[in-house]
């Protein structure tokens, strides 16, 4: 046995063990360990942990919220040893800081598994809030308080709620918590389970949660669906407002469920009788009805003929007089139009409407007022090169021609004489209502102007044939005059020749002569010619005339020497 007045190396770390209260006393520091509450007094709980000297923790950190710290002398608890000794000799203690490590290890491991943690959000930020996770202190950023902006947070306080953590960093003490993504979840899932118990065509009530222009959002009872602008009613609906309002209580049809996307599109006409059912006998082609125009575009008009049944009226079916003219020149939204019937497409929901067909043709009605023949009085709207164009009754244009305007002078002569703005009096030589055209003539009103008959210096009877100078090349004939002032008159495309090559206006131009029978004479005797009769008559002369040969020519031989040097 070793003396003690002379005690070896391990008497003297042994005796200096039991005066610092054991040989692992410096190993407690910076950990957690359990102790045991001694006494309460000074609002300070005396907390033993085996160490020389016991520690004081003040009752505070002990308590939770507004509760009382509830602890009574002999009860275990988990402290935190932040120095055996202090200046006083006694242990530094902290009940938060034990709570902190504790919380931690719990934290990361609930974050490693994406477990939800509870926490109570208890102070304010900039940029948001802090949360308290049973110890951890942790960041709420403003945008993940709520699925929607919140305004006011209060209600949210001190109030045990999930959330999840974000981001992590124990070194730097940082903890990043959403209370959204919770919220998203949950609703998620509560959205699953609501639309599992939906099915298309299914009818349910609804309240209006939101209105946009395109719709309204349908709350159905903790999931939305969308009611868009569209399926509100078969009639035309320019704002969802105009139908329903946020609040209102509504009767849907489910129209559609996306399952990939969890989107619910709802319907309200679908609810209605389908007013194209039967349209097709209830507005036959060629009937006449009132209607209301709703909309008006670049391209027409819309009318409703009755609730949710539109018809498109097409600009060139708005007006017989009115050409490349804005619709809205022409009507206005909301005005009452009477119109006819052109087609109906039930397939396709489509009705063509025509404006100017529920209206007397201006034409038609012209040429009952105004027979071939008969004297208008007009003013002359516009003057072109090839003649005068003048305003008519019924708001419909007649043109002079040039080679009708004066007897005696050249048609560029005749145009001179006449401006715009000038009243005149013509008369009717011909009225076309299916190519909207009417032909006037000016000269014929003048005194002693030689008629069709006397144009040549002779009679002009149906066989003749005489030559005439082309005035106008157009694609239905050539514009003609017999001689530099006789009477004017129109060759057929299909009278300038036998042969369809031969029929083409383009191989003729303004100017040039040719040889043509006179074939009959219209309404106002203007003669009508024609080089394909007389080119038959000339072959028929020419067989009565070298029929009898017995020369043994050919027919062609024979008909090329008849009409040896004859022009067309």
């Amino acid at each position: 046995m070793a003396s003690t007045a002379n005690p070896t190396r391990d008497d003297f770390e042994a005796l200096l063990n039991e005066q610092l209260g054991g040989a692992d006393d410096g190993g407690f520091e910076g950990r957690v360990v359990k102790g045991t509450v001694t006494s309460i007094e000074g609002g300070h709980a005396v907390i033993d942990v085996g160490l020389k000297s016991e520690g004081r923790i003040d009752l505070k950190e002990f308590a939770r919220g507004e509760d009382s710290h509830g602890l009574s002398v002999g009860d275990e608890v988990e402290v935190y040893v932040d120095r055996v000794e202090n200046a006083d000799g006694e242990a530094m203690l902290s009940r938060d800081r034990a709570r902190r490590e504790a919380a931690w290890d719990k934290l990361e491991n609930e974050f490693g598994e994406g477990k939800r943690v509870e926490g109570r959000i208890f102070g304010r930020v900039k940029g948001g809030f802090t949360v308290d996770l049973d110890g951890a202190v942790a960041f709420l950023p403003g945008s993940q308080v709520d699925i929607r902006p919140v305004r006011d947070v209060t209600p949210l306080m001190e109030i045990p709620q999930p959330f999840q953590i974000l981001k992590m960093d124990r070194r730097r003490g940082n903890i990043v918590v959403s209370r959204r993504a919770v919220l998203e979840e949950t609703r998620a899932e509560q959205r699953s389970e609501l639309i599992d118990k939906l099915a298309e065509g299914q009818v349910i009530d609804g309240v209006v949660k939101n209105i946009t222009d395109y719709g309204a959002f349908v709350d159905l009872g903790g999931i939305d669906g969308l009611l868009h602008v569209t399926d509100m009613s078969y009639k035309r609906v320019n704002h969802p407002s105009e139908v329903i309002a946020i609040g209102d209580t509504v009767t849907v049809q489910i129209v559609r469920i996306n399952g990939e996307t969890q989107r619910i599109s709802l319907g309200m006409k679908q609810l209605e009788s389908d007013p194209w059912d039967g349209v097709a006998a209830k507005y036959p082609v060629g009937m006449k009805l009132s209607g209301t125009v709703t909309n008006i575009t670049e391209y027409g008009a819309f009318v409703e003929l009755e609730a949710g049944i539109e018809g498109l009226v097409h600009v060139s079916e708005m007006s017989w007089t009115k050409k490349n003219v804005h619709p809205g020149k022409i009507v206005s939204t909301s005005q009452e139009v009477e119109v006819m019937v052109l087609e109906v497409d039930s397939d396709k929901r489509r009705i063509s409407l025509g404006l100017k067909q529920a209206q007397g043709n201006p034409w038609e009605e012209f040429a009952d007022k105004h027979p071939v023949g008969s004297t208008v009085t007009g003013e002359v709207k516009n003057a072109t090169e090839f003649g005068l164009f003048i305003g008519l009754d019924g708001d419909v244009d007649g043109m002079v021609h040039m080679s009708d305007i004066a007897w005696g002078i050249s048609g560029e002569d005749a145009l001179a004489l006449h401006r715009k703005g000038e009243e005149v009096q013509a008369v009717v030589l011909d009225v076309d209502t299916d190519k909207e055209r009417i032909s006037l003539g000016m000269k014929q009103l003048e005194k002693g102007a030689p008629s069709a008959e006397g144009a040549t210096g002779g009679s002009l009877k149906r066989n003749d044939v005489v030559t005439v100078n082309v005035l106008e090349v157009r694609d239905g004939g050539l514009e003609v005059q017999v001689g530099e002032d006789g009477a004017t008159g129109f060759i057929k495309r299909s009278d300038l020749g036998r042969d369809r090559d031969e029929q083409r206006p383009d191989r003729f131009q303004a100017g040039q002569k040719i040889d043509a029978m006179v074939i009959g004479f219209d309404r106002s005797k203007k003669p009508n010619f024609s080089i394909k009769a007389r080119q038959i008559s000339e072959e028929k002369q020419a067989v009565e005339q070298y029929g009898s040969s017995d020369s043994g020519a050919s027919l062609g031989d024979i008909l090329g020497e008849a009409l040896k040097g004859k022009g067309e």
